[in-house]
C-alpha cells in the first residue's frame, strides 16, 4: 500500500466560470420550491508543527509539542441568498485563536481567486479554541512569546488551510434549507469563575441557574430533506486535555466533531477530502467562564483522565446536538453581514451602554495581576508568586499601579480597581484596533466578538442587538473566539471581582458597554440598511516577525546501524479489543513534512476480495481517536516514532499492521519520503 495522498491545492477558477457556476446553482435553488439558500460545505487539514512547537492557550513555556493524537481541520459553511446575491461564510478552525495576521492573509488570497465575492464584511473565522495546538501565528509579540518567536510553517497551514475549506465550500453551492434547534445541555460545563458571575445583577443571573450557559445550538442544513451539515454553538473551553499534555488535539470540541463525521457517518478525511458526506462544526459562543473541568480543578470532571476526559464532554456536546434536531424552526429570508473596526484604546462610550447611566471612555490594553495567576481551574501557565483576587496576591503590583494611576488620573477612571500588571497596549505587544462582526441568516443573528466572553457579557450583547435589529434575544447568537483575539471580555461587575477574566479584560472597566455599544450600532445599520464604514485597522507586521528556532530541523539521521522505517519495537503477536497496540520505527523529524490531506500512520487488515486474492486495507489514521503518534528526538539528528492503536470495542478478528509515513531531510535541505512497516499482528475475540 501506498503512502495515503495528500491533498493538492485546488485549480484557480477564473471570475466568469465562478459567476456562471453561482446562476446554476441559483438556477437549481428556483427550481427547488422548499429550498431558500444556497449552502455549500467544506474541510480541510490545518495541522500545525506537532513537534518542538510550544502549544498555544495556557502560556506554558513546557508545553511543547511531542507528538499528533488528532489532526486539527477547518470546516467552512457558505451560505448565499439566490435572489439577492448576498453571501456570508461561517468558519471553525481547529486552533486555539484566530488572531489578525491569519485573517488578513486568508483574506488576500480569498481576494485573488474570487475578486469582491468574498470581503471582510461576510467572512467570519473562528476558533475552537483548544489549548492543545501549536502556536506561534500571530504577528502580536505577546502570543508567540511563548512558542519563543514566530512559527511560519504553522502560519501557513492555518492559512492555506482556512482558505482550501473555503473553496471547496464554494465549489460545493448548492440549493438547501436551514433550521434552527436549540437543546439543554446541564453536565458538560462549570462556571470557574462564580465569585465573579455573583456580582451581575439578579435579573442577569437568572438566565443562568447556578452560574451555566447550558443552550445548545445548532444550525441545520438540509438538501433534498436529508441532513448534510451542522454549525453548534455550546459555550465550554476546550481545555479537557491539560497542559500535560503535549500531543496536538482538537480537544472536547474537536471529538464531538469526530463523532458526528467519522462515527456517525464515516467521513473519511483522507479519502473524502474534497466532497465529504457530513460535515459537523461545534463553535464556541460565550465561553470566557465555562469550564469542562466540572469538579473545578485541571483535567478533573467527569474523569481525572485527560484523554476520557475530552470524550465525555465532546460526547455530551455532540448528544445534545443531536437530540435537539428534531424541534427545529425552519429560516426564511435573506442574508446580510457587517463588519466594523473600533479602536478599543479610545473608544467614547454611551451613557445608555453603561451600568451608571454615564458616558465612559476605554483605554489602552493592560493586563492585571490576576493574569499572571492563569485560570486556577484550568491550568496553565500561572506564576506561583500571584494568585487571583486583589493584587495578585501580590502587594508589591498594587504599589505599582498606584503610581500609574498617580500619574494618570484618566487611566484610573478607565481601568478602575484593576492592579496593573504589564501595560500591553502601551508596549505595542497585542492588537487594539479590533474588529466586530454582524452576521444576519434568515432571523438568526450571530455577533462576532474577538475574545473569550462570560456568559452574561454574551448576554447583554444580544440583548443590546436584539433591541436594534427588533428580535427576539433568543435568535441573536454571540460568536467568540471570531477574526482576531483580545483575551477576556467581562461585565464591569465581573471585573471589579479581580478574577483571572477580569485581569484580563483589555480595555478597563467599560470595555463590554463599548463592545454593546458598537454590537447596537451595527445593528441598527443592518435593520435600516445602511452601510458601514470598515474603519481603521492595524498595519501589516508580516515584515517585522521573529522566526523561532524551535522546531527548525537541520538535518536527519537514522540511529547507527538502522535506516529509516525500520522497527525498533515490535508488537505483540496478539491483541484483544481494549488493549493497546504500540510500534517504535526508526523516524524523522514530523515537521519536514505537515501531510496534509493524509497521514503520518495508518492501521490496516489484510483482507481478501471477492477474487479471492489479499490487500491490506486502512482501517484508522492520524484522525481517529483511537491512534497517537508519539516523536522523541534520539541523539542529534535521529528521531524514534512511537505509533500506538487502542484497539477499539467492536474491532473485526483478524490480521493487522501498523505502517509509518515521514520525510527526512539531509544536510542540503532536501528531503525524501521514508515509510516502516509492522510485523503483522492477529487481533482476536
Amino acid at each position: 500500500m501506498t503512502s495515503p495522498p495528500s491533498a493538492t491545492a485546488a485549480t484557480a477558477v477564473p471570475t466568469d466560470a465562478h459567476t456562471a457556476a453561482l446562476d446554476a446553482s441559483a438556477a437549481r435553488a428556483a427550481d427547488s420550491s422548499s429550498a431558500d439558500y444556497l449552502v455549500g460545505r467544506g474541510v480541510a487539514d490545518v495541522t500545525g508543527e506537532v513537534a518542538e512547537a510550544g502549544m498555544m492557550g495556557y502560556a506554558d513555556l513546557g508545553q511543547v509539542s511531542s507528538g499528533l493524537h488528532m489532526r486539527q481541520h477547518a470546516r467552512a459553511f457558505v451560505i448565499a441568498d439566490p435572489d439577492s446575491g448576498e453571501r456570508v461564510v461561517h468558519v471553525l478552525a481547529d486552533a486555539g485563536m484566530i488572531f489578525q495576521s491569519v485573517r488578513d492573509a486568508v483574506l488576500a488570497k480569498l481576494e485573488q481567486r474570487y475578486g469582491d465575492t468574498y470581503t471582510e464584511r461576510n467572512v467570519m473565522l473562528t476558533a475552537t479554541h483548544t489549548h492543545a495546538a501549536p502556536g506561534g501565528f500571530s504577528h502580536h509579540t505577546l502570543y508567540n512569546v511563548t512558542t519563543l518567536g514566530y512559527h511560519g510553517k504553522t502560519f501557513r497551514a492555518l492559512v492555506d488551510g482556512i482558505v482550501s475549506s473555503i473553496e471547496r465550500a464554494d465549489s460545493d453551492l448548492a440549493p438547501a434549507q436551514l433550521s434552527l434547534s436549540t437543546s439543554e445541555l446541564t453536565n458538560a460545563n462549570v462556571n470557574r469563575s462564580k465569585t465573579a458571575f455573583d456580582r451581575n445583577p439578579e435579573a442577569d443571573k437568572a438566565h443562568f441557574p447556578n452560574g451555566v450557559d447550558t443552550r445548545s445550538t445548532t444550525l441545520q442544513v438540509r438538501r433534498d430533506g436529508e441532513l448534510d451539515g451542522v454549525i453548534n454553538w455550546f459555550p465550554v473551553h476546550a481545555t479537557s486535555m491539560s497542559t500535560n499534555n503535549t500531543l496536538v488535539s482538537p480537544d472536547n470540541k474537536g471529538y464531538a466533531e469526530y463523532a458526528w463525521e467519522r462515527l456517525e457517518h464515516g467521513v473519511d478525511h483522507v479519502a473524502d477530502s474534497e466532497d465529504p458526506d457530513f460535515v459537523a462544526s461545534f463553535a464556541q459562543t460565550n465561553s470566557g467562564d465555562m469550564s469542562p473541568n466540572l469538579n473545578l480543578r485541571p483535567s478533573d470532571g467527569p474523569t481525572t483522565d485527560e484523554f476520557e476526559n475530552t470524550r465525555i464532554i465532546g460526547t455530551r456536546t455532540y448528544d445534545a446536538a443531536r437530540s435537539g434536531l428534531d424541534d427545529d424552526r425552519p429560516l426564511t429570508g435573506g442574508v446580510d453581514s457587517r463588519i466594523v473596526y473600533v479602536n478599543m484604546a479610545n473608544t467614547d462610550v454611551r451613557s445608555e451602554f453603561t451600568p451608571d447611566g454615564k458616558p465612559h471612555k476605554t483605554c489602552q490594553a493592560a493586563l492585571g495581576a490576576s493574569f499572571a495567576a492563569g485560570s486556577t481551574e484550568d491550568g496553565g501557565g500561572g506564576l506561583p508568586i500571584f494568585k487571583e483576587g486583589k493584587d495578585g496576591g501580590n502587594p508589591a503590583v498594587g504599589l505599582i499601579s498606584e503610581a500609574l494611576y498617580t500619574a494618570s488620573p484618566a487611566l484610573r477612571a478607565c481601568q478602575g480597581s484593576k492592579e496593573i500588571l504589564l501595560p500591553v497596549g502601551a508596549l505595542d505587544m497585542v492588537q487594539q484596533k479590533l474588529p466586530l462582526q454582524l452576521v444576519r441568516i434568515g432571523d438568526f443573528y450571530v455577533v462576532g466578538i474577538p475574545a473569550e466572553v462570560t456568559v452574561v457579557s454574551g448576554l447583554r450583547i444580544r440583548q443590546a442587538v436584539a433591541e436594534a435589529v427588533g428580535t427576539d434575544t433568543d435568535h441573536v447568537l454571540v460568536q467568540g473566539y471570531a477574526n482576531a483575539y483580545a483575551h477576556y471580555l467581562t461585565t464591569p461587575e465581573e471585573y471589579d471581582a479581580k478574577e483571572y477574566e477580569g485581569a484580563s479584560t483589555l480595555f478597563g472597566r467599560y470595555e463590554l458597554p463599548a463592545f454593546m455599544q458598537t454590537a447596537s450600532d451595527l445593528g441598527a445599520a443592518m435593520r435600516t440598511g445602511v452601510e458601514v464604514p470598515l474603519g481603521q485597522k492595524e498595519g501589516d507586521r508580516s515584515a517585522t516577525q521573529f522566526p523561532a528556532l524551535q522546531g527548525s530541523v537541520v538535518a536527519d539521521a537514522p540511529p547507527i546501524g538502522k535506516s529509516y522505517g525500520d522497527v525498533l519495537t515490535a508488537p505483540s503477536a496478539t491483541y484483544r479489543p481494549g488493549q493497546q497496540v504500540s510500534v517504535t520505527f526508526a523516524g524523522a523529524h514530523p515537521n519536514n513534512n505537515l501531510h496534509h490531506g493524509g497521514s503520518y500512520l495508518s492501521v490496516e487488515r489484510k483482507v481478501t476480495t471477492a477474487s479471492g486474492a489479499t490487500k491490506w486495507e486502512r482501517v484508522a489514521d492520524d484522525s481517529d481517536w483511537s491512534t497517537k503518534l508519539h516523536w522523541s528526538r534520539y541523539g542529534v539528528a535521529a528521531s524514534k516514532v512511537r505509533i500506538t492503536w487502542d484497539v477499539p470495542e467492536d474491532t473485526e478478528p483478524g490480521s493487522y499492521r501498523v505502517r509509518y509515513f515521514g520525510d527526512a531531510r539531509s544536510l542540503l535541505g532536501a528531503t525524501k519520503s521514508i515509510s516502516g512497516t509492522s510485523p503483522a499482528f492477529a487481533v482476536v475475540d
